[in-house]
Parts: structure tokens; sequence; C-alpha cells
């Protein structure tokens, strides 16, 4: 059996663990257990420190290739990870040796010498299991090669199952190799990495030593996964789409703006998937979704990122209650498959996803929070007026569904706790959802805001050709007037709903910020691998 792992640094910025459940005849006797109490971990290593230890495994490493040894392999076999292990002889009886052979690898994370036994914990996505290299097995030249191995080195070993006397699932090595020479020092797997500028930069070492930030990328594949699956039974494509865009649409967004040389043209990053997606609805591909980078130059924040990952559908025949219904399959589901269970708890109340959401119209919720009527079919003056009347400042160009959506945010987004569908948006700031068919001034449109914060937004599909140009060029009026966010008139987008559009429902999901609800975090550089910083001060 062979095992790859990682060891954990002590002061000696050595590591050696000794587990005293070892069977009776291999636990050396009292004179030889020097090295049988405890080490203390060092808090890191700094300045000359770190530089001193680099140079020295950077040494040991140019010692290797003389003699024959390879630090850097290319290959290695193994026949289990380690979680295949645990859960093959996880329940073996204490005390119990086995003829069964594995291979495995991974990082040493601990390591103890007690003489003639060397304990070590090493590490895989798997898991962790225990190494117990005896020399009486292992041989005189194979000890002294593990001896020398450091925290952070990547070895693979072959040896037989085995529990110790105190039930720790062992492997017996008969033979390591090593995989992979760390010279730069792990980060303290007690301490770990404090700073959270440097987790974030330093995501590789974030994620060897950190096995909560491990958990938030593995809730936010299940998440991932749980939608294809859904959306998959209900009939849906995955497609892709451009990233690069002529026209800037499809939200309210201040783009990144690039410049393509061989064309030389002006081109943008996609702040949105929606305007392609809805083109493929025209071309008769009816249940369209696409799961993609998104890229907007905006500030950063908990809640914001240059780039993020949004999930858009478009379902032709279908309008905004069907897609309310199928955001919350699709939320219910994920947080089955990532957490096994549908309750979370938010703000120390319980929630079931699996509860009926309520809806809740933004103006009736605007409206209540001020204690006065707001709608969009009043005057300008007067709903500035009342804005103001509670701290919420008003742009001159604003038109009056703006207004009702700044006091909104202001007032009402901080209460919305467990799971809320806000519906029916002014139609000034809702350029391509449909008009309300009860009320001109509304749009069939929602959001979804869960522990105040947005979720998703969807709306029945906007497919008269003749209004959507009305609406872009309102989108121009307001971006001449000084609105950076607002879009432009798509020429090409208008000419596909000319050849037909049919009755259309469409969502986005912020897979980000559903991945810190389903996570359990507060910010959305925790589930984003590589976030956005400012550039690091060498």
């Amino acid at each position: 059996m062979v095992v790859v792992g990682r060891l954990e640094r002590h002061a000696r910025y050595r590591a050696v663990i000794v587990d005293d459940g070892a069977p009776t005849s291999e636990i050396p006797a009292p004179d030889e257990q020097a090295g049988s109490e405890a080490t203390s971990i060092d808090a890191g290593l700094t300045g000359s420190g770190l530089a001193a230890e680099r140079e020295r495994r950077l040494n040991h490493v140019a010692s290797l290739r003389p003699s024959g040894t390879e630090p850097y392999p290319y290959r290695f076999d193994r026949t289990h990870d380690l979680g295949d292990v645990r859960s093959a002889w996880g329940n073996l009886e204490a005390g119990t040796e086995t003829d069964d052979r594995v291979s495995i690898a991974g990082r040493i994370m601990l390591l103890r010498d007690s003489g003639k036994l060397i304990f070590a914990t090493v590490q895989d996505r798997g898991g962790e299991v225990q190494l117990f290299i005896s020399k009486a097995v292992i041989g005189d030249e194979g000890f002294a090669d593990v001896k020398a191995l450091d925290l952070g080195d990547w070895v693979g070993v072959t040896g037989t199952v085995m529990t110790t006397r105190k039930g720790e699932l062992s492997i017996k090595v008969d033979a390591a190799t090593l995989l992979s020479k760390a010279v730069r020092p792990l980060p303290d797997k007690w301490h770990g990495l404090t700073d959270t500028d440097t987790r974030f930069r330093q995501r590789y070492a974030d994620l060897i030593v950190n096995a909560e930030a491990r958990r938030h990328f593995e809730v936010r594949h299940a998440i991932i996964s749980s939608f294809r699956r859904t959306l998959a039974d209900a009939g849906f494509i995955e497609v892709e789409t451009p990233v690069l865009h002529v026209e800037a649409g499809g939200a309210h967004a201040r783009p990144f703006v690039t410049h393509h040389n061989a064309l030389d043209m002006q081109l943008y990053l996609r702040i949105a998937l929606e305007l392609h997606l809805k083109r493929l609805i025209v071309g008769g591909m009816e249940r369209v979704y696409e799961i993609g980078r998104i890229f907007r130059n905006e500030g950063i924040s908990t809640r914001h990122n240059p780039e993020f990952t949004m999930m858009e559908l478009y379902q032709a025949f279908a309008d905004w209650n069907d897609v309310m219904d199928i955001t919350e399959l699709l939320i219910t589901n994920a947080a089955r498959d990532a957490l096994g269970t549908t309750v979370l708890t938010i703000r120390g109340t319980s929630v079931d996803l699996a509860d009926p959401w309520p809806r809740v119209r933004m103006i009736d919720a605007a409206s209540e929070a001020v204690g006065a009527e707001l709608h969009p079919s009043m005057p300008v003056d007067a709903l500035a007026a009342i804005a103001r009347d509670h701290g919420v400042s008003v742009a001159p160009h604003w038109a009056p569904g703006k207004i009702i959506e700044e006091v909104f945010e202001a007032h009402c987004e901080k209460d919305l706790v467990r799971p809320t569908f806000v519906t029916g948006h002014p139609v000034d700031i809702s350029p391509l959802a449909r008009v309300h068919r009860d009320d001109p001034h509304l749009t069939e449109r929602f959001e979804l805001f869960v522990d105040s914060r947005e979720l998703a937004n969807g709306y029945s599909e906007l497919n008269d050709p003749i209004e959507q140009r009305s609406r872009f060029e309102a989108e121009q009026a307001a971006k001449e007037a000084g609105d950076a966010e607002r879009g432009t008139v798509d020429e090409d987008y208008l000419r596909a709903l000319e050849y037909g559009m049919p009755p259309t429902g469409g969502l986005g999901v912020g897979m980000d910020r559903l991945a810190m609800l389903l996570a359990g975090v507060d910010s959305i550089r925790e589930v984003i691998l590589f976030p956005t910083l400012r550039p690091e001060v060498m």
C-alpha cells in the first residue's frame, strides 16, 4: 500500500507523531522514547527563520539527485485514496492487523519520531490516515529516508492496513517514496493563516491547513452539481455564450472594457448572460441555461467581487410564476444535496427552505416602511420629497421607480431574513421585463432575498420588439444623462426579437451568494477560490 501525505511542523521544522496505541510488541522501551512527548508547535516562520529553513530544504533537494533519488517524480500509482481506506477498513477492531495491501499518496501533516518507530499523519482530498513506520519493517535505508522528510512533503507509501491498540486506523508501511519536496514550510495547522488577506491571496496554503475552507468549496461544488441535475430533469439544456460582447447589456452595471487588436474594435466583458440566451429561445431551443462567469467593474465588498458566477435560465411558454416555482425547487434541492437538510439557521432563527416562500410587492414594502403610499405613477418631486424625508438621497435624473427602489433598499432589505420574493418592480428599473398584466407602471419581475441578500432575479420576459426598442432608448438616454450603469440600444437583439420570441420566463441566480448562504459564511471571498484583491506588496 502506498500513502501520500503532509507533515506538520514543530519548533525544529520537522514533525513526527507517536500513537501510544501501537501494538505492544512495537512500542520502544522507555529509554528509546525521547521523542514521544508532544512537540510544541511553532506559530510560524518569518524573516531569516523562513529563509534559513527554505535554504535547508533546498540543500536537501540538491543532495538527493546525485544519490539517484528524484525529489519530483513523474507519477505514482495508488490503489486507494484515503477516503476509500476509511470506507473499507474504518470499522476494524482495535489491535487488528490485516494482510490487505494498499498504495496511497498524500501530504505529510504530522510526524513524531520515537526512535525505531515513526508515526505520520498524511492527508489527501479524501481525508487523513496514520502511517505506522517501523524500522524493522521498512529497513534501515527506508527508515532513514522517512526521517529526512519534512512537514508538507508529498509521499507515496505501500503497506498493509491495521489498527493500533487504541483503534487508530493506520497503514503499516513497508515502502515509502518522496513525491514532491516542499521547500517552503506550511502554515501552522493549529493556528492556521490568521490574516484573512493572506488566506485569500494564498488560497493554496489556506486549503492545506483549513478544513473549513475546503468544506466551503465542497458545498459550492454540490450546489452547482445539484442545479445541473435539477435542470436536466426539467428538460433544460446547458449552453455556452460569448464572454466578449459588442454591447454591454442584460443588467444595470458598469462594464470592463477591452480591445480586440485584429478587428480593431472595443468589446466589453459580459455583465449578464441574458441577451444571448434569449436569442436561443428565439431560435427555438425553448429551455436553456448557462452557469457562467460575469464581470462588473464595480466596488468590492463582502457581497461583491468584480467577477462572479451566475446561473441564468430561460423557459419558453412560461411566465414569472413558473420561474418563481423553479427557483424554490432549485435552491431547496441544492440545500438538500449540499447539506443533507433543507433547514438553515439564519440570524439564530431556524428556517426551512421547504416551506412556501412569501411574496411581497416592492411598492407595498416601501410604502409600509415610510408610512406613505409610494407608486411609480406619482410625480417625481413627490416621491423625491418622501425619500429625502426618510434619509434617502435622490439624484436629479432618477425616474420614479428608481426612487422607490432606493427607499426599499434603505429601509426594507435588512428585515428580509427568510426567503422572500419581492415582486412588481417599476418599469423604469426593469428594461427587459414584461409590463404587469394588472398595472402598467409595474413589471412582472421578482427578486429573491434571503438574510438581506439578493440571491435571484427573474421575470416574464419582454418579447415585444417595439416596446423593447423604446425601453432600450430610455436606457440610452439615462446613460447619456450620467448613469454609467445603464444600457444602450442593442440592435442585433432587437433584430432577433423581430423574428418572434414566444412567451418566456427567465431567471438569474447568484451562485456565489447562494454558496455563502448554504456554507454559512458572511463574505463572498470565502466561496470564491481566488477573489480579486489589491496588488500584493512584496
